[in-house]
């Protein structure tokens, strides 16, 4: 790669879904695209793997094959709580398909960089971000410098995104902090080799128990085309027990109880726990500055309500790249600033309100005994546990639609976004 070939309309640093997706929609424009990635593939994401219909939704839009071999399809959720359980389909709705998915991020984020580069984005895997570079006459990102097969190399573009993730180094370069007024998850998982693979629905098991301490979070079963299940664990730092709890442990005392014939145990693992921090709610922003944009964890977009971040990491990156294609249309730089500063209106429009709602509803099951008391009162009563489910997933139609999606989406328009 000689220098003259490290100039592109942008630079995307990280090959995750948000990287990916960003990627490929620019390059389906017509943009010439760097997809940087520090690690070579495959490699493995701590994630639960489970994708609902807004996940789905994003890579049909893409035009992923999701019949190809590999997809685990489930019809909804199945949930544990109070002594009771219960199955809730995925819901019927007009903008979302009516199932999820299940796939590792072994495979997932290689099949996605893959559809990326086939688009027309330029993957340099193995590629270690070592800084932003910035010119100091603007004070703007014009391109970042690298580490790539023991050779120091620079990329230069108009535009950065920064999509690598939750510890996201190119932003805190660029003097974004995390913002410690929301809400930070923590998961843990492990594959095991099960005859639950086959399993229909996904599962989450609301009571979290410490010992005798109950924690605000859920425990998961999702199950792979691999013949394995992704069983974990998700917790919430609103707890006051939250720096005090033994993850690792807390997941083998949990799957210790489970039925000895879903083999949740040491001699069908095919690895060890694993654990990542989930960052949420919009918990780093700007989302757009100095000629640099955040997509997906890299900005907080975990939904604090149910900690999924894929989808949103999708939905993020076709935003950005369709503002990013506009912004290069235009004819002078104030028309240029003017357009990538509708990227961070426009997610905290769609999202900004729902993740408020959001942070409320953990900060109040960080009390046990609400945890407790919703649990026990709300999973005997379907109607209600439908209604969760679609608030919970964000999965509801922004015109018409029942009863449910009305009252959901007045929620998130009167609510704050912040």
């Amino acid at each position: 790669m000689t220098d003259s070939t490290r100039h592109a309309d942008v630079i995307v640093v990280g090959a995750g879904p948000a990287g990916s997706s960003t990627a490929y929609w620019l390059a389906r424009a017509g943009l010439s695209v760097f997809l940087l990635e520090k690690a070579t593939f495959p490699r493995d994401k701590i994630c639960g793997d489970g994708l609902t219909p807004r996940a789905v939704r994003a890579l049909i839009s893409m035009g992923v094959d999701i019949d190809a071999p590999g997809w685990s399809r489930n019809k909804g959720l199945r949930i544990y709580g109070g002594g009771s359980r219960i199955e809730l389909p995925w819901p019927e709705l007009a903008s979302f398909p009516d199932f999820g998915l299940v796939r590792s991020r072994m495979d997932l984020d290689e099949l996605l960089a893959r559809h990326a580069a086939s688009a027309g984005a330029e993957l340099v895997e193995g590629c270690n971000v070592t800084g932003p570079i910035i010119d100091e006459r603007t004070d703007r990102i014009t391109g970042v410098t690298a580490r790539h097969k023991g050779e120091e190399i620079t990329f230069h573009a108009p535009l950065v995104v920064a999509a690598d993730g939750n510890s996201t180094r190119l932003s805190v370069a660029m003097g974004l902090e995390r913002r410690t007024d929301r809400p930070m998850g923590v998961a843990v998982r492990r594959y095991y080799e099960s005859p639950r693979h086959t399993d229909e629905y996904m599962e989450a098991w609301l009571e979290l128990w410490d010992g005798q301490r109950l924690l605000p979070g859920y425990g998961w079963v999702f199950p792979l085309a691999d013949g394995t299940c992704n069983v974990g664990l998700g917790l919430l730092n609103t707890s006051k027990s939250f720096q005090n709890v033994d993850y690792r442990g807390m997941l083998k005392g949990w799957t210790g109880q489970m039925p000895p014939e879903w083999r949740f145990d040491e001699e069908h693992a095919t690895g060890p726990v694993r654990g990542a921090a989930l960052p949420m709610g919009f918990n780093r922003q700007p989302h757009y500055a100095r000629g640099m944009l955040l997509v997906g964890d890299a900005g907080g977009m975990i939904n604090p309500f149910n900690g999924e971040g894929i989808d949103y990491a999708l939905e993020s990156g076709r935003l950005a790249a369709e503002i990013m294609v506009q912004a290069l249309a235009r004819r002078t730089p104030a028309q240029r600033e003017r357009t990538l500063y509708e990227y961070p209106r426009i997610l905290k429009d769609e999202h900004g309100g729902y993740f408020t709602l959001a942070r409320v509803f953990v900060q109040a099951i960080g009390d046990p005994r609400v945890m407790k008391f919703l649990t026990a009162h709300g999973l005997p009563h379907p109607s209600l546990m439908r209604f969760t489910l679609k608030l919970l997933a964000n999965l509801t139609d922004p015109k018409g639609g029942d009863a449910f999606d009305r009252i959901i989406n007045v929620m998130q328009r009167v609510a704050p976004a912040a």
